[in-house]
């Protein structure tokens, strides 16, 4: 049983040394090293779209309070604007408002109707960690559905990719 699995391994050992060689003679450092750096540039590509999440840089941010469970924030993720210079809809001056968002259906308790929200992140200005930090996760959906999903840097599609605050924006009655 020895001698065959010395065999066996002998065999395996001179199968890898033949193929590393001829991987070696038809690809060059350089050819590896292109490849890696295409690899690591990719890689680099496509984090901004990876989940960001806001909770971790809410350390010093105000108590949620009843701001935060305003009708219009049922499914928000992030710092309000209107602490930040803007309004709840309007971004403040100096940033802009993301190319894409995510949508949440909200409950008005003034007249029982459902209300579709969309949150849009204002981008391109620092970040102020003591204005009021909100998370409400009602029917957010996993990251794979990315227009329910609100745990994104929404900036993502910006120019300037910074994420300052978020708006609530009321688009209609949700039917």
């Amino acid at each position: 049983m020895t001698k065959f699995l010395d065999r066996l391994l002998s065999g395996l050992d001179r199968m890898t040394e033949a193929k590393a060689r001829g991987a070696a003679r038809r690809h060059g450092r350089r050819s590896f090293l292109a490849r890696a750096g295409g690899a690591i540039v990719g890689g680099v590509a496509l984090a901004p779209i990876l989940p960001f999440d806001r909770r971790a840089n809410a350390a010093g941010a105000a108590a949620a309070g009843d701001e935060c469970g305003y009708w219009r924030h049922c499914a928000i993720d992030g710092f309000l604007c209107q602490d930040a210079g803007g309004t709840l809809t309007s971004c403040p001056p100096g940033s802009s408002v993301s190319a894409v968002s995510w949508v949440g259906t909200c409950t008005n308790p003034d007249d029982n109707k459902d209300y579709l929200v969309s949150y849009n992140d204002c981008c391109g200005k620092p970040l102020i960690p003591m204005t009021t930090f909100c998370y409400n996760s009602k029917g957010e959906r996993p990251g794979y559905r990315m227009g329910l999903y609100n745990d994104v840097n929404w900036c993502m599609a910006n120019e300037a990719k910074g994420y300052h605050c978020t708006v609530s924006v009321v688009v209609g009655l949700a039917e």
